[in-house]
């Protein structure tokens, strides 16, 4: 039997109630506590302790030890043994007790840190989407809106030319925790163009010839990008000829040479020239279109007073509507010659000074007036059609293209006041030559020196009834205009 005897259960009781609630392992020592891992994602600098092959280990505290994958480094040097370096813990191989460590996710989160709107960093093209650049910078996804990226407009189809392209950029919106940068390279472009603009004012002379871009064209000419400040190119100065849309001289990104025309540097204004810069097509016209020379010509242009003609690319020339044609005369340029259409002209008149050259449609073609002194000789009685009146005498004509003059003291016998008093449009009279000038294209009748004739029958009746006193005639207040000087054309 135990010592313990019968009291055996008396003490099994005891310990029962002593111990109460507790377990048997609540008399064992505390376990010392489990180590935790560094925390993940957090930026912190180590020592290099070990390189095994591709792998680099680092003691980032004094309990924790990570390796970090060489191929992570991009480009940057394999630290030496001892050396410290920044690195993030992205987990934990609890297997090993070691930590997996990221030096690119290091850089990143020190790139994040120094972020702040205006910044000017630099990144790398990755890829692009209809709305804009994708970018890396400093490991940083980042994204250029396309209205960004340029300060002309850049099309999304234009968007492969940027791929791998490196590039200077503006920090304009950033947030952290949302992973979100934006940037911007046309804020750089504008900053740098104003400073060139400034350069470019104190340097620039009126009379020198420049390269440029064309950036945009207007209905009224282009601008231009001369380095640092836009001209403006304008439709007049395009060519010597006539521009009617600039688009068909000039296209956006296309190089000219120009030349400054004038410069406003108040207002920061410069007029730039094409035309310009070319040969000027007048320079020998009276050589290249002699008067008196027959030429070919397209009709550019009709107005009230006549036709322009283009000679050559620059150079028109001017038909009067008193030289389309010697059979009538007409009211307008339309009733002979249409736009575009290629005539024949005689050259009239050049003056290279003013850059005028006159031709004549008329004088392609047989002259009328030529011999009129032998078909109408001087002293001969001959038909005609009176073809208008003015104040100084009525127009007879004697044939296609021939116009006489009978003046207001030989229209009749006797004293008249108008013109209308004797003969009217459309009359057909008989008259006498008293004078022929083919050079002038001048000739002078007569119907009083007729009248004198013997067999002359007359061309009115007598105003007065015969026995009566005729009226006295107002007196006449103002010369009239005409007489030996008249002008038919």
């Amino acid at each position: 039997m135990s010592q313990f005897g019968a009291h055996d259960g008396d003490w099994e009781k005891e310990l029962a109630e002593a111990v109460g609630d507790m377990s048997l392992m609540d008399f064992v020592d505390d376990p010392p506590p489990a180590r935790k891992p560094t925390p993940e994602g957090d930026l912190r600098r180590g020592t290099v302790v070990a390189l095994q092959g591709e792998d680099i280990l680092i003691e980032i505290d004094h309990k924790t030890t990570g390796v970090l994958p060489a191929k992570q480094l991009e480009g940057e040097p394999i630290p030496e043994i001892g050396s410290t370096i920044e690195v993030t813990v992205v987990g934990f191989d609890a297997a090993d007790g070691l930590a997996k460590l990221s030096r690119q996710n290091a850089i990143m989160a020190a790139a994040w840190d120094t972020l702040h709107k205006g910044q000017v960093v630099e990144g790398v093209v990755t890829g692009h989407n209809k709305g804009g650049l994708e970018l890396r910078i400093n490991g940083i996804d980042a994204f250029m809106p396309i209205s960004q990226i340029d300060r002309n407009r850049v099309e999304s189809d234009d968007l492969g030319g940027y791929s791998r392209m490196r590039m200077s950029c503006e920090v304009v919106e950033f947030n952290r925790s949302g992973k979100k940068l934006v940037v911007s390279r046309r804020s750089l472009l504008a900053a740098e163009e104003a400073e060139k603009r400034k350069e470019l004012f104190k340097t620039l002379t009126e009379g020198r010839v420049v390269t440029g871009t064309v950036r945009t064209i207007m209905p009224y000419g282009a601008f231009v990008d001369i380095g640092g400040a836009d001209g403006l190119l304008h439709v007049r100065d395009m060519g010597h000829a006539r521009v009617e849309d600039p688009k068909e001289v000039v296209h956006e990104g296309q190089k000219l040479e120009l030349k400054v025309l004038s410069i406003d540097r108040e207002n920061e204004r410069i007029g730039l020239g094409l035309k310009q810069t070319m040969a000027d097509p007048w320079d020998g016209a009276e050589n290249k279109w002699p008067v008196d020379s027959t030429v070919s010509g397209r009709t550019v242009k009709l107005m009230d007073f006549g036709a322009f003609v283009e000679l050559e690319e620059g150079v028109d020339g001017l038909i009067p509507i008193s030289e389309f044609t010697y059979q009538k005369r007409i009211a307008h340029p339309r009733e002979m010659v249409s736009e575009g259409q290629v005539v024949e002209v005689r050259v009239i008149s050049v003056d290279i000074e003013r850059k005028r050259i006159g031709l004549s449609l008329k004088r392609v073609g047989d002259d009328p007036w030529v011999g009129a002194s032998v078909r109408w000789p001087e002293n001969s009685v001959v038909q005609g059609t009176v073809t208008r009146l003015a104040e100084f005498g009525a127009f007879v004509e004697l044939a296609p293209g021939v116009e006489g003059l009978i003046h207001i003291s030989e229209v009749s016998p006797n004293r008249v006041h108008n013109v209308g008093e004797v003969v009217e449009a459309g009359q057909e009279v008989q008259v006498k030559v008293l004078d022929v000038d083919e050079a002038q294209r001048r000739i002078s009748l007569s119907v009083k020196q007729l009248a004198e004739m013997p067999d002359y029958t007359g061309m009115e009746s007598d105003s007065a009834t015969e026995g009566e006193p005729e009226k006295p005639k107002p007196k006449r207040k103002k010369p009239r205009k005409g007489g030996l000087d008249w002008k038919p054309f």
